[in-house]
């Protein structure tokens, strides 16, 4: 929210209210706004104001401010532009980042505002006029350096200009050439060729030949005799030509100094930084090298700020330092990733955001006191995949892999590693996406073989499938989603886990269904719950959570206080899965019975406060650059689609998870090299966020791009599925080519709407273990109504089979009429029956009297299916034992109508 002043400059009023760029041009000492169609076009005369805004998804509003100073700017207007930055962020509430930009020495940060470059204009702004009086078009030849964002400047036009390490454009009348030197990079000749289209779309109306001239070949090709005919004709450029390139030290000394408010620096005398010697009222200075930062504390002035600034300006003149060094100037509590490196152990931001704190105790104190509070949804709950797949999972048993059979895909065992193959339709093929689950309580060597057998796996699989890491606890939500429904126990199955702990005499805690557990259920729908067997101790026990408590006797579920009424629903359908034949007792917490804490081993202190979720940022994209075994993580600000450069490796940091993207043509030979990168990435942690070793990492290859990864960008499938590599690929859209290069396109899929299917419920089939996927990535439909292509497929509904019995956990299943499993066990045998569940669509020809179906009947009905023997009563005897119509009796929970059946012996 932007903040206006008495003492602000009125060309400030309203800044930074909405997202985007706002930019002023210093002209007589007074700052004029410099319209849209403007923005990117910069005169070396003149001073600029940038300011950036962003507006997250939570939280308040993100401020970047960047004073440009062109190469013939003044002192006075310099100092004037150093000024206004200061009083815009005043303006804006002291919660910006400033950064001093230097015309050919703009930060990668600036450049990525304006895409593809900025390509300086000799002379002064006009306001009158927005342009430069006389401004005519003339030759100009640019160096271009960078391969994600990109510096341009010109130079003489000369042969003696040219080198053999750089990219450069010569701009003429009718024609642009590309020269590229032998020693510059693919990347680099392919940003050039952005420009290349930049100059031709502003500055010849898209009317004019592009060549491209390769350095060291010009026999019989005219554009080449062309160009060198411009220089005066051919002649060899001096192989010792030196790059303007300058190397920084890779291991700068570090310096940090007080700044008094005279303007004086005065070292700190410690070779270890951390926080707390930065004091909230003084200013600090600190020298990286490179790159130097203005510390300011809260408490400080606005003219101690001012005269910080200026101290550290006449600290680099009177150093003789590099007019390459940047400047950036932070406020204390808005410290950049870059500079909270440089301090040992700086403190994780880890409270929430004041806004979702206030609405947390507030929806707290209103659920205390018994009203229903609406909870926001969600975020990022969406599959973004087909769910509708198959699913094999392997659990690594010694050095070999164990299939698991369908009902015991969704028990995972705390000490155990499992490889899970997911296979789930895309445009035109399936598409498959790998998981190595980590149980926390496993054994190294399961650990590494699990790995390895899941890269095994992967390589014998057609296609190019995604594969990921993940360990227990740090799951991302899609390992959820294809699963739907997951149970984790204690202890574990595999050789090595049983061998380990007899070696450490550690009691062996695998759940065998009999055994005392805590079971905290966890999750945001049926198509996303899991039951998870924690500690059995009350400080296990958390108010956010709803709980399961089984004894040999009896089972107790447990409601927290916080809980939402989604949990409880999620409770009752967990139930059924772990145990459905016990009566169980319901407490709310504080009202639990003695017996209840007994089981705990007696009762103890738990949280008690609601769990707050960190607002999560938007996702980060960096390169990472492993040549000659060296590894080196650069971030590009403001990234789309084009970044992906088909040469590099890049890791996609979304804080909960990455992805490591390989491009078809990097250095990275195998997807086990892949996420060593990406392991090593998540030990730098350069964002200084706190990531765990344990975070989610994803393997995705170019051209095989997921919906969950694409999600990020702003996707162009034609892009994805290009051949070449990065210089040819923009070459052939230079020269309108581009279809030359495709591979038949796959379309990303969006998130899948609740529209997909009736009820907002995916189409799948009914399978042993409950959990419903269909058996095929194309379920198969009676008649021809249905055609093979997977788009028809998800244009119309499958048909609904009718529902077997409401209220179970599974009654919204889809089943495919025709399957094996559209027919009822038993019940399918018995012409007559239709349905059960009294909803009044079909008729139950089948009816017995209620002392031939009762387990204690002397003369029991034959050939009926004895766990729904309710079924086969009359309406009106229905009506008579139960005091409710079947309709109202199949939406209680499964576990109360077992209690009911019980008491009136028909279970």
């Amino acid at each position: 929210m932007s903040l206006h002043r008495k003492d602000t400059d009125s060309a400030f009023e309203g800044a930074g209210s909405k997202a985007g760029l706002e930019i002023w041009c210093i002209e007589n000492l007074r700052l004029v706004p410099v319209p849209k169609s403007s923005h990117g076009k910069f005169y070396t005369g003149n001073a600029y104001i940038v300011l950036k805004t962003v507006l997250p998804k939570t939280g308040p509003a993100q401020h970047d401010i960047h004073y440009w100073l062109g190469n013939d700017t003044n002192k006075v207007d310099s100092a004037f532009a150093s000024d206004k930055a200061l009083e815009l962020d005043a303006a804006l509430g002291s919660c910006t980042v400033q950064y001093r930009e230097l015309q050919g020495l703009e930060t990668g940060k600036f450049l990525s505002y304006f895409k593809p470059c900025i390509i300086p204009v000799e002379g002064l702004y006009s306001s009158h006029q927005g342009r430069l009086n006389g401004e005519t078009y003339k030759f100009s030849l640019l160096t271009c350096k960078g391969d994600h964002v990109v510096h341009i400047k010109e130079v003489p036009f000369s042969r003696s200009s040219l080198n053999h390490n750089d990219v450069f454009i010569l701009d003429t009348a009718s024609k642009i050439f590309l020269f590229s030197g032998c020693n510059s990079s693919i990347q680099e000749r392919a940003k050039a060729l952005e420009v290349v289209q930049y100059i031709k779309e502003n500055n010849h109306g898209g009317k004019c030949e592009v060549a491209t001239i390769e350095d060291g070949k010009f026999v019989g090709d005219s554009d080449v005799g062309e160009f060198w005919s411009l220089f005066g004709g051919f002649a060899p450029i001096p192989r010792d030509s030196p790059s303007s390139v300058q190397k920084q030290s890779d291991t700068p000394s570090v310096k940090l100094f007080w700044i008094t408010t005279q303007g004086k620096l005065c070292q700190t005398g410690t070779d270890s930084l951390n926080k707390e010697i930065l004091e909230t009222d003084k200013c600090y200075m600190l020298d990286c090298g490179a790159e130097i930062f203005v510390w300011m504390g809260r408490q400080t002035l606005i003219s101690e700020r001012k005269t910080s600034i200026s101290a550290t300006e006449d600290y680099l003149r009177t150093q003789g330092r590099s007019t390459g060094t940047h400047l950036t100037f932070l406020t204390e509590g808005l410290e950049s990733n870059i500079f909270r490196s440089y301090f040992d152990n700086w403190p994780q931001k880890v409270e929430p955001k004041l806004y979702e704190e206030g609405r947390e105790k507030v929806a707290a104190i209103f659920k205390q006191q018994g009203y229903e509070v609406k909870e926001l949804p969600e975020e990022d709950c969406e599959p973004f995949i087909n769910c509708r797949g198959t699913l094999k999972v392997w659990r690594v048993n010694g050095d070999e892999l164990s299939l698991l059979p369908v009902p015991e895909q969704t028990k995972f065992y705390s000490g155990d590693c499992y490889v899970v193959q997911f296979t789930y339709p895309g445009n035109e093929r399936d598409e498959n996406l790998f998981y190595a689950w980590i149980g926390r309580r496993s054994v190294m060597e399961d650990r590494r073989d699990a790995i390895s057998h899941m890269n095994a796996i992967v390589d014998s699989t057609k296609g190019d499938p995604v594969l990921a890491q993940a360990v227990e606890d740090k799951e991302p939500v899609q390992f959820f989603l294809i699963f739907q429904t997951l149970i984790i126990f204690k202890g574990g199955m595999s050789k090595r886990y049983k061998k380990f702990i007899a070696e450490k005499g550690i009691t062996d805690e695998t759940y065998d269904g009999i055994k005392t557990a805590l079971f905290r259920v966890q999750g945001t729908s049926p198509q996303n719950m899991q039951a998870i067997e924690v500690d059995l101790v009350s400080s296990s026990l958390n108010s956010s959570y709803c709980y399961i408590l089984q004894t040999e006797t009896f089972i107790f579920t447990w409601i927290g206080s916080l809980s939402l009424t989604r949990d409880h629903d999620l409770l009752d359908r967990m139930l059924e899965l772990i145990n459905p034949t016990l009566q169980p007792i319901s407490v709310r917490e504080g009202s639990e019975p003695d017996i209840f804490w007994n089981a705990l081993g007696g009762k103890a202190e738990y949280p008690k406060a609601k769990e707050m979720k960190q607002c999560v940022e938007d996702p980060h994209l960096f390169t990472l650059n492993t040549t000659e075994g060296d590894f080196k993580v650069k971030e590009i600000y403001n990234f789309t689609q084009d970044d992906l450069t088909t040469e590099d490796v890049l890791v996609l940091d979304c804080h909960r998870e990455i992805y490591v993207w390989i491009g078809c043509h990097s250095n990275v030979g195998s997807k086990q090299q892949a996420l060593t990168l990406g392991l090593k990435f998540l030990e730098m942690d350069v964002l200084v966020e706190g990531l765990s070793l344990e975070t989610p990492i994803y393997i995705v290859t170019e051209g095989h791009e997921p919906p969950f990864f694409t999600r990020f960008f702003e996707w162009d499938p034609s892009k994805a599925n290009m051949h070449g590599n990065s210089f040819e690929r923009k070459l052939a859209i230079l020269k309108g080519k581009p279809h030359n290069l495709e591979v038949p396109t796959r379309n990303s899929w969006k998130a899948y709407s609740r529209e997909t299917t009736p009820d907002g419920l995916r189409s799948k089939s009914v399978i042993s273990n409950g959990l419903g996927r269909s058996g095929s990535p194309a379920s198969s439909v009676s008649g021809s109504n249905l055609k093979s292509s997977t788009n028809q497929l998800f244009s119309s509904p499958t048909p609904i089979a009718r529902k077997l019995f409401s209220g179970s956990p599974h009654d919204e299943s889809l089943v495919s009429a025709g399957s094996p499993a559209a027919e009822p066990r038993s019940l399918s045998q018995s012409a007559g029956f239709i349905q059960a569940d009294g909803s009044g669509d079909c008729v139950n020809l089948l009816i017995y009297p209620y002392e031939r179906l009762s387990v204690i009947s002397s003369d029991p009905v034959a050939g009926i299916d004895v766990t729904k023997r309710e079924a086969y009563l009359s309406d009106e005897d229905f009506q008579d034992k139960f005091g409710m119509t079947k309709s109202a009796f199949y939406e209680l929970p499964k576990w109360r109508q077992n209690k009911l059946k019980m008491s009136l012996h028909l279970f």
